[in-house]
């Protein structure tokens, strides 16, 4: 199907094999999809697009200059570099062959969906991210809710630049990864509609135990958990037999949803606070998935999932990501964050563990 892109490859033709230059993210989709995973359809913009843009427009000179004798803890350097270093790709007008095969496949997508100006999300995949080793997941920009051929394009755009925040410059030079040794895709994938979402560990992340599987949920989008904005619905299940152990309904206030070409936060009507957002039979199908996932991967997985309320039960269920958990093996994890909790106040006990797993 992509036969004809220079620079786009389809999920379906994506794999671990392909990491190179499609990054974390968008080989594990290709690898979920092919292994019957319900995920949403879509593509990458592989890192061989954005090496040209760097290339042709001599940007990794201003890269290299940008940060050349930077002290990774000097904060206004790193902030100085990151800002110059965003502006020149962002003044920099993408290719047009470039633009061409981004627009050509969005417009495929569209039609393979059936909705003109097609919903999507325009996710960050570095090619460095997701690794054992070191995890660069979160260091780069995702775009939500984004539609229309010049957004998508401009989100592109914006996901390249974002290899270049502050927080990914310093990320790098304190693992000891060189600036211009990163490479970045982009997947553009068909938006879920969210009803809820959330996310899944395949092991409880408090304490290391391979033997459960843990779900936090919220209204919306998946967005509001993975900022820790809300406290959500967390439900704890054994993986043999599958059985829903302890289920906990948060004080779910806030959530994302769509607005126009974009997403925003908006309060959770007061009846649907006290309430779960997704069904016994939704955790069982969501904590199956996850089994699945570990599964194909073969070690414990960190898996963003969504219940996209256009559909029906239960191919309305859908992993949008995976990645390994990196911290997986780290049994002083647990004893760790309740230590640095003092009492265990909750919100530090979740923001704790997110820096845990390096999202």
């Amino acid at each position: 199907m992509g036969s004809d892109y220079q620079y786009i490859l389809w999920f379906e033709e994506c794999s671990r094999k392909a990491l190179p230059i499609v990054g974390g993210k968008n080989a594990n989709l290709g690898e979920m999809l092919n292994a019957g995973i319900r995920v949403p359809p879509g593509f990458a913009v592989t890192s061989k697009g954005f090496q040209r843009y760097m290339d042709g427009a001599g940007l990794w000179d201003v890269v290299r200059e940008s940060v050349a004798g930077m002290p990774p803890d000097d904060i206004k350097a790193v902030s100085r570099a990151g800002a110059e270093i965003r502006e020149a790709i962002l003044s920099t007008p993408i290719p047009n062959d470039i633009r061409a095969e981004v627009v050509s496949a969005y417009v495929s997508l569209c039609e393979r969906c059936g909705r003109r100006d097609l919903p999507v999300a325009v996710r960050s995949s570095a090619t460095a991210e997701d690794l054992a080793e070191a995890s660069f997941a979160g260091q780069q920009d995702t775009y939500l809710w984004i539609w229309g051929s010049d957004a998508v394009v401009t989100a592109t755009h914006q996901c390249w630049a974002s290899l270049f925040t502050d927080r990914a410059i310093t990320y790098r030079m304190k693992a000891g990864f060189p600036q211009d040794g990163v490479y970045i895709s982009v997947g553009i994938q068909k938006m879920v509609n969210s009803r809820s979402a959330g996310v899944m560990f395949t092991l409880d992340p408090i304490t290391g135990d391979r033997s459960r599987i843990t779900i936090d949920a919220n209204w919306g989008f998946g967005e509001s958990i993975v900022q820790g904005m809300v406290s959500p619905d967390s439900f704890i299940v054994a993986k043999r037999p599958l059985s829903i152990k302890q289920s906990i309904i948060g004080q779910k206030d806030q959530m994302f949803v769509a607005n126009g070409c974009g997403t925003m936060v908006t309060a959770v009507p007061s009846d649907q606070q006290v309430i779960p957002c997704i069904s016994v039979s939704e955790v069982m199908e969501i904590a199956e998935m996850g089994l699945c996932i570990e599964k194909h991967y073969g070690c414990p997985q960190d898996i963003e999932w969504a219940i996209d309320k256009d559909l029906s039960f239960p191919e309305n269920l859908f992993s949008t990501q995976s990645r390994p958990v990196t911290a997986a093996g780290k049994k002083d994890l647990g004893k760790e964050v309740m230590k640095e909790s003092g009492k265990g106040d909750a919100d530090h006990i979740i923001d704790l563990m997110l820096k845990g797993f390096g999202r």
